[in-house]
């Protein structure tokens, strides 16, 4: 009879990996961003538990004590599952190097995006461990892509409703790959609630929508693009060598000053772990 009531119709089972997200603007300010020790996390269920329960419900956290160890900001990925590979590789190097293909490999400054909407399943947690950042400028940005889309939701209803109904393509090619997906900028669950932001204008092909409702979707789109660049909604910090910064990438929009390489170096070492491993892992640390 237990089990019964327990799963009767109406009744979804509890799921501890559900944790609702807290939205945060530049009010929060870097002192109120996570932030855990690196080795802690990697020794003790308890902290890596904790962590991972903050990292969810900011979307964003930062991990120190990681020295300049090129594993160890992976080692910490690692306790949670299997890393995502993509076309960029398991793990990549952040670094101005030349003939790149990617903005993100030279010294430009980059406005706030999120990393590879092309795919049909764009990586869930990027972890970026600084190695080194003795360059002039450099300094990263961040911001709260629910909270955007939320007042966006508030402020302008028929703007909202465009860029989480209509698809448009985006489209990353090089001399390897071709990789298309067509999906909203806003993606929605079953109940309205935000699930997703696919925000790129540097991977976003051209919008190919009905001529009808082409003027009202760009309208839209740079509703959306001005509130990225507004500073209510952004923080800005420079990270320091043996710092981790770990984001929801389908959630967090991140972007970066420019930075002169001729004053020293930068390098951050990247990865990703999929949503779906990062929600299993909470379940399981759940049962202890």
């Amino acid at each position: 009879m237990d089990l019964l009531y327990t799963h009767r119709p109406g009744s979804p089972a509890k799921d501890p990996a559900d944790i609702a997200p807290h939205h945060w603007r530049a009010d929060l300010t870097t002192l109120g961003i996570p932030r855990f020790s690196g080795p802690q996390i990697r020794a003790e269920d308890r902290v890596l538990d904790a962590w991972m329960r903050e990292t969810a419900r900011f979307g964003l956290s930062i991990v120190d004590g990681l020295g300049d160890q090129i594993d160890a900001g992976v080692d910490v990925a690692e306790r949670i599952g299997f890393l995502r590979k993509t076309n960029f590789g398991t793990t990549f190097e952040v670094v101005s190097m030349p003939d790149p293909n990617n903005l993100a490999y030279t010294p430009v400054a980059l406005p706030l995006h999120s990393d590879l909407p092309n795919q049909e399943v764009p990586p869930g947690f990027q972890f970026l461990h600084c190695l080194a950042n003795q360059a002039e400028g450099g300094g990263s940005i961040f911001a709260d892509g629910f909270a955007i889309a939320d007042d966006l939701r508030a402020q302008d209803p028929d703007a909202f409703r465009l860029l989480s109904d209509v698809p448009i393509p985006f489209r990353f090619h090089d001399q390897h790959y071709d990789i298309r997906v067509r999906k909203p900028a806003i993606t929605l669950d079953h109940d309205r609630r935000l699930l997703e932001i696919r925000y790129n204008a540097h991977i976003a092909a051209i919008f190919d929508m009905s001529a009808e409702i082409m003027p009202a979707y760009y309208r839209a789109y740079r509703a959306f693009m001005r509130m990225t660049r507004d500073p209510k909604y952004r923080l800005s910090f420079k990270l320091e060598s043996g710092e981790m910064v770990v984001f929801d990438n389908r959630r967090v929009l991140h972007g970066r000053d420019a930075f002169d390489p001729s004053t020293g170096y930068r390098h951050l070492h990247g990865c990703y772990v999929d949503r779906g491993e990062f929600l299993s892992r909470l379940r399981v640390l759940a049962r202890t």
